[in-house]
């Protein structure tokens, strides 16, 4: 039983450790159907250096999904 546990424990610290590639585009205006929860890069150049815009799809409304936006650290290098 022990083993079984320390096997899924070690599975679980893994799958969360594994970083997510986010989807990254250059303007906003090319994010056509952003999902809610859904997380986007956008390089346009509009954040303080070393930062990135992320936009988020953060409120179900009855016309769609509201989106929301914030400047984040950029945790790689900057892709052209």
């Amino acid at each position: 039983m022990r083993i079984a546990t320390a096997a899924l424990s070690l599975g679980l610290v893994l799958l969360l450790g594994t970083p997510v590639l986010a989807q990254q585009v250059s303007r906003e205006q090319d994010i056509v159907d952003l999902r809610l929860g859904q997380r986007i890069m956008v390089d346009d150049g509009s954040c303080p250096a070393g930062q990135i815009k992320e936009v988020s799809g953060a409120k179900m409304t009855p016309t769609g999904v509201v989106r929301s936006a914030k400047c984040i650290p950029r945790l790689g290098p900057k892709k052209r």
